[in-house]
């Protein structure tokens, strides 16, 4: 109750108590905005310092990319500077088929790299089927790598026109290095006839039918199954090799097909065989002879051939017959044959009579013969083997250098005869051999010895137009005729043989004909060279 009391003083009392609180919040307050300031500032302190530094970083950095922009504008400047030093010369890093070629102007280029190609196209390819084996030339199929389109690549890398992506591939030339495979080329029709054509090589080919004529006889002989080269497939093949070029270490497999051979086509067979018959004819403006030819056909109708044919197991044999010309060009008459181009003429013994039937029977074999611009004469051809068959008889002859008889004795001074107006018609002489001894009938280096078999007298018709050989044996006077037409160049002829040498054992010559015109030589020719043994 005393401090209610007491009131004036509590009041007082409370007062102060009240004023002193409010001071005291206030001097609280004071504080609080003291510190909030302190803080502000502090922070502010902070945020300056953090931007001084970014600033410092921030420059910093910025000298940093200057001075790798420096760098980098140097190095592009090295290497500008480089490319334009090495503008004609291939980049370092740069490989042909493993050639290295840096540093290198295309023709230096091309000749570093050239040998290398040239041996790969001269290197054979190996083909091989189990144990079969061959050899392609590569050069045989056009083998060809183009090393001018790949030294070309080569030698654009850094070459652009654009210098930073120039830099840019020089650069990375230099790094990864680039190796450049030329492409090639090859003749693929060539290689594709050349493995079929191989075919028929293989141990275990396919065998086609054939046929063939022998002593007036068609003989067919059939086929047999067997395998033939996948050409395609093969080609393939030989391209993936030569690509890659392991053909250089690798054989090339076959690629090979079962086949069969083509059925006997006898209708075929038949077209090529039979022939009609040609008549001798001949025409006068222009002036042309049309020699006769024989005709041949089956011996048997066509429908019985290929009854034979299918019975046959491997062989069919079809007999054949000759058809004969209705006019053979000895036939036609000396019209067709106008001027006398030469003639000769020897002597021989009418007491002789088995020589006189020898000279007869060789001289009807050559009368009437006609012979075509070109074509060759041959003596044993046209005359035949001597045989008793044939009517020859036994005469003298000599053999080893003695005289004896000898079937068909005597047939040589014929052959002597036709040589010498041969050379009068200036016929081209082919083979011409002399006797042992200079005959009875012939002067030194004049005569034509001939033996069936070893030796023989051929001319050729070396004239524009055909001629005709006629002869006679008669009255003791073995002659011959060569009838023909007369060129606009035609020449006198003179025979001469000189005697090179002469011993007690033998006589050698040389035989010359002389070609003339108005008077003057024109050409002189050596027609051969002989050796006789004295008698």
């Amino acid at each position: 109750m005393k401090n209610i009391i007491n009131y004036k003083g509590e009041i007082q009392k409370n007062t102060i108590f009240l004023i002193g609180v409010k001071n005291m919040i206030i001097q609280e307050d004071n504080i609080e905005v003291v510190e909030e300031e302190e803080k502000k500032e502090e922070e502010k302190q902070n945020s300056e310092k953090g931007k001084t530094g970014t600033k410092h970083i921030m420059v910093i950095l910025g000298i940093f990319i200057g001075i790798v922009f420096l760098v980098l504008l140097i190095i592009f400047g090295i290497f500008t500077i480089y490319n334009i030093k090495h503008n004609n010369v291939i980049a370092k890093g740069v490989y042909i088929y493993g050639i290295d070629v840096s540093y290198l102007s295309p023709n230096e280029a091309k000749e570093k790299i050239s040998p290398k190609f040239q041996e790969m196209v001269d290197t054979n390819i190996t083909l091989k089927y189990e144990d079969y084996e061959t050899q392609l030339s590569a050069s045989e199929v056009d083998l060809q790598f183009d090393i001018d389109a790949a030294i070309n690549y080569a030698y654009k890398i850094g070459k652009n026109g654009n210098i930073f992506s120039d830099n840019y591939e020089v650069f990375d030339t230099m790094l990864k290095k680039v190796n450049i495979v030329p492409t090639y080329s090859i003749n693929k029709e060539e290689l594709i006839k050349y493995l079929d054509n191989l075919s028929k090589d293989l141990p275990n080919a396919v065998v086609e039918s054939s046929y063939y004529v022998e002593d007036s006889e068609l003989i067919i002989t059939k086929g047999k199954d067997g395998f033939v080269v996948n050409a395609e497939q093969t080609a393939n093949n030989i391209k993936d090799k030569i690509k890659d070029f392991s053909y250089l270490n690798d054989a090339v497999q076959l690629s090979l097909t079962p086949a069969k051979p083509k059925d006997v086509d006898l209708d075929e067979i038949y077209k090529k065989i039979y022939k009609e018959p040609t008549d001798a004819s001949y025409t006068t403006n222009p002036y042309n002879v049309i020699p006769s030819s024989n005709g041949v056909d089956f011996s048997m109708s066509l429908d019985e051939a290929k009854e034979l044919l299918k019975k046959s197991e491997n062989e069919c044999k079809i007999k054949l017959k000759t058809l004969y010309p209705s006019v053979t060009t000895n036939m036609i008459g000396t019209e067709a044959f106008p001027d006398l181009l030469a003639t000769f003429s020897t002597r021989y013994n009418t007491a002789n009579k088995n020589r006189t039937t020898n000279l007869r029977l060789a001289a009807n074999k050559i009368n009437g013969t006609v012979l075509m611009p070109g074509e060759t004469f041959s003596y044993n051809k046209v005359v035949g083997e001597r045989t008793i068959a044939a009517g020859y008889k036994e005469a003298s002859i000599y053999i080893d250098g003695t005289e004896t008889d000898g079937l068909g004795g005597g047939i040589c001074q014929i052959s002597t005869t036709l040589f010498n107006a041969a050379l009068y018609a200036n016929m081209e002489m082919i083979e011409v051999n002399n006797h042992q001894f200079v005959p009875p009938y012939s002067t030194t280096g004049r005569d034509a010895t001939v033996v069936y078999g070893t030796k023989d007298f051929q001319f050729k018709n070396s004239r524009n137009f055909a001629v005709k050989i006629e002869c006679s044996v008669s009255k003791g006077v073995a002659k011959f005729n060569i009838y023909g037409l007369k060129e606009e160049n035609e020449y006198d002829i003179d025979i001469s043989t000189d005697i090179t040498s002469k011993t007690s054992s033998y006589t050698k010559s040389t035989t010359y004909r002389i070609l003339k015109q108005k008077g003057k030589v024109v050409d002189k020719q050596k027609i051969y060279s002989c050796t006789y043994k004295a008698h």
